[in-house]
This record gives structure tokens, sequence and C-alpha cells, in this order.
């Protein structure tokens, strides 16, 4: 492998969506840190969807919704800044729903913060529509904050991985690992059951293609130190028969999972895969999503996101 492949990634503005949701604003205050360890800044995005209710609602309610929106922002932002007073907070009333809303805001290289559950959910552990939404359809990164915001720092940032096409992002992982001061743990699990009463049904060949993956692992892991040469990068294969029980037991002794997004069929929707949505509904920690096909760079501020709200262009008086 070489570093000419794998370029070292440039970390984006953090955007994240509040609703008044107890879970958006324990995002928004991860968010916050997360923005502050990138050196970026963070976006504060309340989606008013006055695009839609100006189909029903009249200018009187189309103004409360907007003057709503506008107060729980400069709440959120009072909050944040108290405990990170340097940190650059811009404030977003768009006037699209929420998932259009915080996809626009964070344009093609801003990184999406959700909530682990909005004010339309029912339980703890789902995450809601929005967050769904984003997670499934963004061509950036989605993080959902999950777990106990206020833990102790572990230390470790883990990448989920499936093969050796996961190279594509894991420089991203690294890039969070190095944010965070921390060791990348490169998690691959191998699922015995998968083989069963396939080609590789006798116990040798069991062996060879655990002996595979090992190798596997530790390629990925020697490309990821070709652009991160001072980070610990520690691979792992885990063997068990659940993929996803795996990893959320994993996810309590981690500050943050990365994993790739996978392509979806031509003409499909939008979809996450089944190890992906039981993390981001049952992980003890945040979850970060990466699309596939995203590519880092150098953001310069990321000025194509959608920051009408930074302008306030929804007190125009338009309803």
């Amino acid at each position: 492998m070489s570093s000419e492949i794998l370029a070292r990634p440039v970390l984006g503005d953090i955007v994240v969506g509040v609703d008044g949701s107890p879970a958006a604003r324990a995002a928004a205050l991860w968010a916050a840190a997360e923005a502050d360890r990138r050196g970026r800044s963070l976006r504060l995005v309340h989606a008013a969807d006055t695009d839609r209710r100006a189909f029903w609602a009249d200018t009187e309610t189309i103004r409360a919704v907007r003057d709503a929106g506008r107060d729980l922002l400069t709440g959120t932002a009072d909050g944040v800044r108290a405990r990170f007073p340097d940190l650059a907070v811009t404030q977003v009333l768009s006037r699209h729903e929420p998932v259009a809303g915080l996809l626009g805001a964070a344009g093609r290289h801003g990184t999406v913060a959700v909530g682990s559950r909005g004010l339309g959910g029912f339980s703890a552990l789902m995450l809601g529509s929005v967050g769904l939404g984003v997670a499934a359809g963004a061509e950036t990164p989605v993080i959902v904050v999950r777990g106990d915001h206020e833990r102790p720092e572990t230390g470790s940032v883990t990448a989920a991985v499936h093969d050796a096409a996961d190279l594509d992002w894991l420089p991203l992982a690294a890039a969070e690992a190095d944010a965070h001061k921390a060791a990348l743990r490169m998690v691959s699990v191998w699922n015995v059951l998968t083989h069963v009463g396939s080609v590789a049904s006798m116990l040798d060949d069991l062996d060879a293609v655990a002996r595979q993956r090992v190798h596997e692992m530790r390629t990925l892991a020697d490309g990821v130190r070709e652009v991160y040469p001072r980070s610990v990068v520690v691979p792992h294969v885990e063997t068990g028969t659940s993929t996803p029980g795996v990893l959320i037991e994993s996810s309590r002794n981690t500050d943050l999972i990365v994993m790739g997004r996978g392509r979806r069929s031509l003409g499909a929707e939008p979809s996450l895969g089944r190890v992906a949505h039981a993390l981001i509904h049952h992980a003890h920690c945040p979850v970060e999503i990466v699309p596939p096909g995203f590519v880092t760079g150098d953001t310069d501020g990321d000025r194509d996101g959608d920051t009408d709200g930074d302008r306030d262009a929804e007190g125009d008086g338009k309803p």
C-alpha cells in the first residue's frame, strides 16, 4: 500500500440538529466538544419546515414558528458557549423539513450530528425518523450521539471493519482517533455461522478463512499507519455468532465507533445495513456512519452549505 493512495483527511465542521428534545441538547453539547477537538466550527440547525407549513398555516402562525425556532437556537448556543467560550458557533434557522435542512447545512464536507431520540420518539433506544433519514441518505458522515456523554473518555476509537474495501474510509476513522488523542482499534467480526454449509465447511478450511481475515486486518492497519505513522493502530478479529452483538458490546469501552455505509443498488431507496441499523439503535457510544465514496479534503470553512439561517433569511416576512 502506498500513501499516494491514502490521504490524510481533513475533518469538517459539525452540523447538529436542534429540536428542543433532551437528546438533541445532549447531542449539541457532544457536537460542540467534537468541533472543539477538530478545531472547526459548530452549526446549530433548527428546521422550522416553514416551506411546507405555508401551504396551510397563516402568516401569524409562521411568524410564531420562526420566533420559537430562533429562541431555541439562541438558548442552545448560549449553553454551548458557556462550556466552549472560544468555539465558533453559528445558528441556522432553516425553512426546510429536518432531513433536508440538516443535509443542506452540512454541504459537501460537514459532519452531521443527531440525537438518538427526537421529540416524536417512543423509546430511549429508538432513533427518530429524522435521524434515520439523515443517516441513510447523507453524502457526508453522520454521527448518531448515543450513550452516557458524561462518562470518562476511554482513549479508544473503534473502526468496525467488514473487508478490504473499507480502506477508503479508514483514514477518516484514524483522523477521528487522532482528534480524540486516542488509539484506533480496528475490529472485524468473524462469524463462523456465515460459512456453515458453504464450500468452507471443513474445519481446516475455516481455519484458513480465519487466518486470511487476520492477514487482511494487518494489511489494512499497515495502510492506515502509512497515513498516521505516530498513531496507535490495533487490528483485532473477534469471533462470535452475531456481528451486531459483538460490536454493541465493544461500544461499552470506546469513545466512538466509525463504520462505512454500504452502497445501495441502482434505483433503490437510501437505507442502512443490518449492522449499522443495530448500532445506531443500541450502541453505548456515538456511532459515525461514513457514506460510500465520501472524499475528505480542505473544506475551506465548508462555505458550500445551506447557511440561509446564518443571515436570518427566514426573517424576511415571507410565509
